[in-house]
C-alpha cells in the first residue's frame, strides 16, 4: 500500500504565496492585527493557493483561534540545546513542532529559568509561566512538587513520560516501557535463556521503575532472575558478575552501559550472543558510537511529542474528557545481539 500523502501545513501555504506564514493564519482566521495591514493582492494570492491545495485546517485550531493566544510553552528540566540529530530530546521536539504547527500555535520555550541543586525549576521570582496557554514538561525526572502545584494551581500543562500522581492525577504522553521488557523478556525466553539479569540505572524515574516492573513481572518464568546492585558504570565488574553468576543474558537499561559491556566482552573473547546475549532498553540518551546492532526497542519519542501537544490543546481549550494519559508502545528492533545460549558452556 503507498504511503498517505504528506498533509498540508500552513508552512507550505506562506512557501507557495511567498509570504510569511504569520500572514497565512491571519487570512485564515479572517484577521487583520492593528499593526499589520494585508493587501488585497496578498490576501488573494493566499486564498487561491489554500483552493488549490485543498488545505483545510485542523478543527483544533480553529477552536484555539478565537480565545487563547495560540502559544505553548516547553520546558525541560535538562538543557535541551545544543540538540543534535543524536540527541535524546530532538525527536520530541520534532514532535512538538510538527503537530504545534499543524494547530497553527506558536512554541515558547522556557529557558530562563534558575537551576537549584543541579536541576531547573519551573516556578521561581521571575516565572513568566503564564506566557504561554499551557505547557508541555520535558524531562527524565520531573519536581513532583511542582506538578503538584500545578495541578493545584490548574495551569493547563502535559508531561512527556509517565509520571505518578502529584494531588490528583498527572495528565501526561508516556511510553509502556513494562509491556516492552516483559516482550523481551518472553522473546529471551523462547530463545532458551533461564538465568537472566537486568542493569538498570541509579534513578529513582518512573520510566526505570516501569522497565524494572515489566521485568520482575515476566521474570519467574525463568530459573534465575536478579536485578544487579554495585559499580553498573563498571562494565569489566559487571561482565565478572554475570560470568560468576552464569548468566546468559542481560537487560539494559542504559544504551552506553549496553555499548561498553558489549565491548568489555569482546575484548574478553566472549561472544555476543553467544556466550551473553545483550538486550538494549530504549535509545541512546547521548550520542553513543557504536557498530553493534543491539536487539531490543525504540521508544516513539516524535510520537509522544506530537500527542503531547494534542493532549494539551485539549486540555486548554476544554474539550479534554477528564486527565489525558495515554501510554503508547515501544517499537521491537531485532539486532544482532540475541541468539540461544551455547549449550557446550558449564554455566553452573
Amino acid at each position: 500500500m503507498p504511503p498517505a500523502p504528506r498533509r498540508v501545513t500552513q508552512r507550505d501555504i506562506a512557501r507557495m504565496a511567498g509570504v510569511s506564514q504569520a500572514t497565512v493564519s491571519l487570512v485564515l482566521n479572517n484577521r487583520a492585527d492593528a499593526e499589520v495591514r494585508i493587501a488585497p493582492e496578498t490576501r488573494d494570492r493566499v486564498l487561491r493557493v489554500i483552493a488549490e491545495t485543498g488545505y483545510a485546517a485542523d478543527p483544533v485550531a480553529r477552536r484555539l483561534a478565537s480565545r487563547f493566544n495560540r502559544i505553548i510553552g516547553v520546558f525541560t528540566y535538562e538543557p535541551a540545546f545544543p540538540s543534535r540529530s543524536r540527541d535524546f530530546f530532538h525527536p520530541f521536539l520534532l514532535g512538538i513542532e510538527e503537530y504545534a504547527e499543524r494547530v497553527g500555535c506558536d512554541l515558547l520555550l522556557f529557558t530562563s529559568a534558575p537551576v537549584v541543586d543541579g536541576r531547573r525549576r519551573i516556578f521561581h521570582r521571575d516565572n513568566r509561566l503564564r506566557l504561554a496557554d499551557g505547557c508541555i514538561l520535558l524531562g527524565r525526572e520531573i519536581d513532583a512538587a511542582e506538578l503538584l502545584r500545578l495541578n493545584r494551581d490548574g495551569y493547563p500543562y502535559v508531561a512527556v513520560g509517565r509520571r505518578d500522581d502529584a494531588g490528583g492525577p498527572v495528565p501526561y504522553v508516556g511510553t509502556d516501557y513494562a509491556a516492552a521488557v516483559r516482550q523481551l523478556v518472553a522473546l529471551a525466553l523462547t530463545h532458551g535463556h533461564r538465568r537472566l539479569a537486568y542493569l538498570g540505572v541509579d534513578a529513582t524515574a518512573e520510566s526505570s521503575a516501569d522497565r524494572r516492573r515489566g521485568f520482575d513481572a515476566a521474570a519467574p518464568d525463568a530459573e534465575s532472575a536478579r536485578r544487579l546492585t554495585g559499580p553498573t558504570h563498571d562494565a569489566e565488574a559487571v561482565l565478572d558478575d554475570l560470568v560468576a553468576d552464569g548468566s546468559t543474558v542481560v537487560f539494559v537499561e542504559d544504551f552506553a552501559t549496553a555499548v561498553a559491556l558489549e565491548s568489555a566482552a569482546r575484548r574478553r573473547g566472549l561472544r555476543v550472543p553467544g556466550d551473553l546475549s545483550i538486550l538494549t532498553l530504549g535509545d541512546p540518551t547521548v550520542p553513543v558510537p557504536t557498530d553493534t546492532a543491539f536487539t531490543g526497542f525504540h521508544i516513539p519519542r516524535e510520537e509522544m511529542g506530537r500527542q503531547s501537544v494534542e493532549v494539551l490543546t485539549a486540555v486548554i481549550d476544554g474539550s479534554a474528557d477528564g486527565v489525558q494519559q495515554r501510554l503508547l508502545a515501544c517499537e521491537f528492533v531485532e539486532g544482532d545481539t540475541l541468539g540461544a545460549p551455547d549449550p557446550a558452556v558449564d554455566r553452573r
